[in-house]
């Protein structure tokens, strides 16, 4: 609920002006008590709301969606160009960037990256920080939804890592991370008509589309916590706070309709070019990593974070029982 006030003097006594504005989301009772307590403007005045009043009230009111929640205290125009990379954003849709300031805070509002505030501020969303901060750590409660990137030296935890830290919005910084990610890992050598060429052990296609979905499909509620890629020698493991939905199931994955937790943020991406459309991006994830003739993927579930693990290339006498099934199968 948004409030604004102001004061102002009438005869040498201060007045303070309260507009306290329509909730969208529910109802407005009393603190501390329970929804039947509610009240409407009827007739110029305040009054108790009947139970059907209440009732309509609840009807026409409106879930918060986490990603237009707003992330910052009260902006001006310069702070909030300052801190979002809204070029970045512009290049991604293929479109100019608007030339003028005033041009640029009206397309980021229809963007649902920011709200202006009745001429006085600006709030930036949390959909704006995670699309297109310059740094989340300049966001506090986003601070630990950095994607963070783990390599390891060997097949364990055990042995020596190195940590890289990003601090970009996800989908400015989506480009750079995949890049990086695949300067990290192990390729060989080929030669193709008397060319050497350098390629990678892992289909870029499921790189991207395995990233992309933990970013898209992660639970922002589970707080301490932000998507984490690990690379391992002999595979990776690209993990996301949150479990399944209720919907899904772990052994269905594939092929079934597409359903995501952040829908501001799965529609954006896919207007961004980031990941494909609904649905069809992962099927050609998995079918790139079986034309590598990699293993297939393994998904595990913790009690509160969603696994996805993409093996190097083994054997068929390397593989376990349960691979060699879906190897099989798929």
């Amino acid at each position: 609920m948004s409030i604004d006030h102001h004061i102002s003097e009438y005869r040498d006594k201060v007045i303070l002006y309260i507009h306290i504005k329509e909730s969208v989301v529910k109802p407005v009772s009393l603190s501390g008590k329970g929804m039947e307590e509610s009240y409407i403007r009827s007739g110029g005045s305040t009054r108790k709301a009947s139970r059907p009043e209440i009732g309509g009230l609840m009807l026409n009111s409106k879930t918060p969606v986490y990603e237009e929640l707003h992330v910052s205290t009260l902006k001006n125009e310069i702070q909030v160009l300052t801190l979002l990379d809204y070029g970045s954003i512009c290049k991604l849709l293929g479109r100019p960037v608007p030339t003028t300031q005033d041009e640029i805070m009206n397309w980021l509002i229809d963007e649902k990256m920011i709200d202006d505030i009745d001429g006085q501020g600006y709030y930036i969303t949390n959909f704006g920080a995670l699309a297109a901060a310059h740094s989340l750590a300049e966001f506090d409660s986003l601070n630990r939804k950095s994607i963070r990137v783990i390599k390891y030296d060997g097949r364990t935890k055990v042995g020596s890592s190195k940590e890289f830290p990003g601090n970009k919005g996800y989908a400015i910084g989506f480009e750079g991370l995949i890049s990086f990610v695949k300067s990290l890992l192990p390729g060989s050598e080929v030669i193709k008509n008397a060319l050497r060429r350098e390629t990678s052990m892992y289909p870029e296609i499921a790189i991207r589309e395995l990233i992309a979905n933990a970013l898209i499909h992660q639970d922002f509620s589970i707080r301490g916590s932000g998507p984490m890629i690990e690379l391992f020698e002999d595979r990776i493991e690209i993990s996301n706070p949150g479990r399944l939905l209720p919907s899904k199931k772990i052994d269905r994955l594939i092929r079934t309709t597409p359903e995501s937790r952040n829908e501001v943020l799965a529609q954006a991406f896919r207007r961004y070019n980031i990941c494909e459309e609904r649905g069809s991006g992962f099927e050609k994830a998995v079918t790139s990593i079986e034309l590598f003739g990699l293993p297939p993927l393994l998904f595990e579930e913790n009690e509160n974070s969603f696994k996805v693990i993409m093996y190097a290339p083994k054997t068929f006498a390397e593989m376990g029982d349960q691979e060699r099934i879906e190897a099989l199968s798929t």
